[in-house]
């Protein structure tokens, strides 16, 4: 019996170290006087996002994306990092919401 639950902890053991976990794309966007930088990224479809915003400007933002289910602020001079889950192939428009008419930018999933 003991060798028995031995030989299932090694091999449950080695199938740990062997299994790695899923990776996620990292992007990075900034917002600096009311525009993105850069304007579009385009990102892996089908894989887990890491998305870093940094807001250059000293006074807050509020990046938001209806298609991404995101609306978040920003602290002037600081950023923020969302975990976004695989897209399907497409384009997700975001936004500064206090800026939305110039401040725009999109996540295109291919």
């Amino acid at each position: 019996m003991r060798q028995h639950l031995f030989a299932v902890m090694v091999t449950a053991s080695a199938l740990l170290e062997t299994a790695s976990p899923a990776s996620a794309a990292e992007v990075e966007i900034s917002l600096k006087s009311h525009s993105f930088s850069p304007p579009e990224i385009t990102v892996p479809a089908g894989e887990a996002i890491t998305l870093t915003v940094r807001n250059l400007d000293a006074r807050p933002a509020e990046f938001e994306s209806k298609e991404l289910k995101i609306e978040k602020v920003i602290a002037g001079n600081s950023s923020i990092i969302v975990k976004l889950r695989p897209l399907k192939p497409g384009r997700y428009v975001f936004f500064d919401e206090y800026h939305e008419d110039v401040a725009k930018g999109a996540l295109i999933a291919k």
